[in-house]
């Protein structure tokens, strides 16, 4: 919101003031980038009387066709002159003819320029229209000022097609005058009385021929501005990063300062070539600060929401061709303007970088730079890319003059006045206020909105820093071990920010306090490896002031040492089922970590994967064959090590044992070999001879069979009792491991039990 002053020592009532869109706006594309200018956008405005009432407390103007437009406000002769009531407007949209709710246009905007030609109140865009109609009611108490007109903005070569003569308004009844009205040439301005400027001689302007009952106010087609932009960036500095554009510093002259350098990057700008500015209609050449800027003052525009950010351009041509052709202001009064995607667009012309007197904080636009946010925000604060751009453009202006963004200043009156909070003030008084403050703060006003005005700690903290919400996030590459991270190799630390990342600097990762790694303000990553060992990790953010934030510690241990297998691989043989193809096995082994064991995983001769607490398995294998068994033990953070083990079951029929006793051959293909012996004699005994480490005998059972002591290297060990309920065949009963592989005796003595004496044997196996 602007505070536009043509040098009163009056106090002005509260107001909220700005420019009010209602609806979208239709136009071309406007050279966001700056890299190619867009022609001028050459905006008329067209005039229609208002009829004031007898007793000169109420004016309207009744509802009538026009031109199309997009733009329109209410002016009066006398920009000195006080509007006190309600002013109303609506409009037609093009396409859809549906009429608009009632607008309230903001009547207190205070003065623009100390030579304005005439008053008005704050322009509301309305979109694309066809109709209009207006309605004003004053107080009794006071009439209103003389001169009452409606202004409407259209868009030359974009509402219209074309630059053709403006059409008439169609009669809609009686309060139609058909008069056209006098538009006004504006009065070449100069600054509020605050600030010492030099008037140039008066642009030259032509005029169209109006219609009945209106007027028509266009720029210049041919004469080119006395003060366009140069391209040259400046003595910005090295730290100031923005591409050379046209909105920089003008060329040099006796009456132009120095640009200072900043103690920050400056931020992105789009020149007045973004917005197509017509630069004819205000050739004033700018005015600068005879000093430094001491602080930024923060505005709203009043204007709605509910617009894109493709239309901002000619959201702000529109109000500066109002300002300028419509009111004779010499330009626009912000500084800076920037819409709710965070675009930053340059608004009063002189070089962004130089200290240009701007219009918009009455009795300190002598020490202060205007940014204004397009937009209303009572409600809500703007969004954050609106709010971090007006951080990261306050701290580069500020920091050319080297104050911080979150200091106290002190500023002098230059006028009386009153802000907000009632506070008044006489000329050449003291006001201690932020650096970065509201518009309220040093006048009368609600700008720029209680939400926003609330959020200015945040963007002071935006803009000085340092980072805030530095949070340490997940670290990737590692194995957590109760809550505690290992890893083994390479890792990613994360990290996130409240702070939007066009204010960040950079990112270095702390290892026990030392930079391990450093990346972009942008990245919210960055990978390292550690060395062997307990680590702290934090994260350190560096903020484009200077100012650094560290995340809170994370203890990481580097932990590169491999499992170890405490028991080697080894293979016995086990009870159960003989067959050539599959001879019963047990695979045992025992791993451990120095951290943690995660798993054991038999790579081969198949895949199977064992827990931490699994130290066998049972396994067949093929008799006759070698068969290896390699095994590989992980921990938790993928370190590994292998181990493995060879056998080969044997089977040694009952044929190769040495007999004692009477046996009998039995055939069937439920034997081993198809043939077996057997005996029911009292001390019958077989002895097989073999070199292994471990020793199965395979065995025929049934409910009838007996028992039989076994021998072992000339030890009885145990009697085994082959009884089963169900008949089995190759059954191995009975094993025996050894540490290690050995020549040893097997004998089996028949003891001839009663009732069920016989026992019938298929041989041994054995593992080798």
């Amino acid at each position: 919101m602007r505070a536009r002053w043509w040098g009163t020592g009056a106090v002005v009532a509260a107001a909220v003031c700005g420019t009010l869109v209602v609806q979208g706006v239709s136009g071309g594309d406007s050279g966001h980038d700056g890299k190619t200018a867009a022609a001028p956008v050459r905006d008329r405005v067209r005039s229609a009387a208002l009829d004031v009432r007898g007793d000169g407390t109420g004016a309207t103007l009744a509802r009538r066709d026009a031109k199309p437009f997009s733009m329109l406000g209410v002016s009066w002769e006398k920009p000195s002159a006080r509007l006190a009531g309600k002013v109303e407007v609506r409009s037609r949209a093009v396409g859809s003819g549906k009429w608009s709710d009632w607008l309230l246009l903001d009547s207190d905007r205070g003065a623009g320029e100390q030579k304005a030609a005439r008053g008005g109140t704050e322009p509301a865009w309305v979109g694309l229209s066809d109709g209009v109609e207006a309605r004003i009611n004053g107080k009794a108490t006071a009439k209103l000022p003389a001169g009452l007109r409606l202004d409407m903005i259209t868009a030359a070569g974009k509402s219209t097609g074309g630059d053709a003569e403006p059409a008439a308004y169609v009669a809609d009844g009686p309060d139609d005058t058909g008069e056209p009205v006098a538009t006004d040439t504006p009065t070449p301005t100069s600054e509020p009385t605050d600030v010492t400027t030099t008037d140039p001689a008066p642009p030259e302007e032509t005029t169209a021929e109006p219609s009945p009952g209106e007027s028509s106010t266009e720029p210049p087609t041919d004469s080119p501005s006395a003060s366009e932009s140069t391209g040259s960036t400046g003595s910005t500095g090295p730290t100031d990063s923005a591409p050379p554009s046209d909105s920089a510093t003008p060329s040099p002259s006796l009456s132009v300062p120095t640009a200072p350098r900043s103690t920050v990057p400056r931020p992105p700008i789009t020149p007045r070539s973004g917005w197509q500015a017509d630069e004819s209609i205000s050739p004033e050449a700018p005015t600068y600060i005879d000093g430094r800027i001491k602080a930024v003052v923060v505005h709203h525009t009043a204007s709605t929401n509910d617009y894109t950010c493709a239309e901002a351009p000619s959201i702000i041509n529109a109000v500066y061709t109002y300002d300028v052709t419509g009111l004779g202001w010499k330009d626009l009064g912000y500084n800076f303007v920037v819409d709710k995607c965070g675009t930053i667009y340059e608004g009063r012309k002189g070089g962004v970088d130089l200290p240009v007197v701007g219009a918009h904080a009455y009795g300190f636009n002598s020490q202060t730079t205007g940014i204004a946010v397009l937009g209303t925000y009572v409600d809500s604060p703007p969004p954050m890319a609106a709010m971090a751009s007006v951080a990261r453009l306050a701290a580069w202006k500020l920091g050319q003059y080297g104050v911080q963004p979150d200091a106290t200043v002190t500023l002098t009156t230059a006028l009386s006045g009153q802000n907000l909070a009632g506070r008044t003030w006489e000329p050449g008084e003291e006001m201690t206020l932020p650096a970065i403050h509201g518009h309220r703060d040093g006048y009368n006003t609600l700008c720029p909105g209680d939400a926003f005005y609330a959020a200015l700690g945040t963007v002071r903290t935006l803009a000085a820093g340092p980072v805030t919400g530095l949070t340490l996030g997940t670290v990737t590459g590692t194995g957590t071990v109760g809550t505690t991270p290992y890893t083994n190799g390479p890792l990613t630390v994360s990290w996130s920010t409240t702070t939007p990342a066009s204010l960040i600097s950079s990112f270095r990762v702390l290892v026990d306090g030392r930079t391990a790694a450093t990346v972009a303000g942008s990245a919210t990553s960055a990978k390292l490896t550690l060395p062997a060992g307990t680590h702290k990790v934090q994260v350190e953010a560096v903020h484009q002031s200077g100012r650094t934030a560290t995340s809170a510690a994370r203890t990481v241990i580097a932990d590169t040492t491999a499992p170890t297998f405490t028991t080697k691989p080894n293979l016995s043989l086990r009870t159960g089922t003989v067959n050539t193809t599959a001879v019963p096995l047990t695979l045992g082994w025992k791993a451990a970590d120095n951290v943690s064991l995660k798993e054991t995983r038999l790579t081969a001769p198949l895949a199977r994967t064992y827990g931490p607490t699994v130290t066998s398995a049972a396994q067949t294998a093929k008799s006759g064959a070698a068969t290896a068994w390699t095994l590989r033990a992980y921990d938790t953070l993928g370190n590994s090590a292998s181990a493995s083990v060879s056998g080969t079951p044997v089977i040694l029929q009952e044929t190769s044992a040495t007999r004692s006793g009477s046996w009998t051959t039995k055939s069937s293909s439920s034997y081993l070999g198809g043939k077996s012996l057997g005996s029911s004699t009292k001390n019958a005994s077989l002895t097989w001879t073999f070199t292994g480490r471990s020793v199965a005998w395979v065995v025929s059972r049934a409910s009838t069979s007996g028992q039989a002591d076994i021998y072992v290297d000339g030890t009885r060990l145990t009697t085994a009792d082959l009884k089963s309920s169900a008949t089995a065949y190759r059954n191995a009963l009975w094993t025996r491991t050894w540490p290690t592989s050995a020549k040893h005796t097997l004998k089996i003595v028949v003891r001839a039990t009663t009732g069920r004496p016989a026992v019938t044997t298929d041989g041994i196996v054995y593992l080798k």
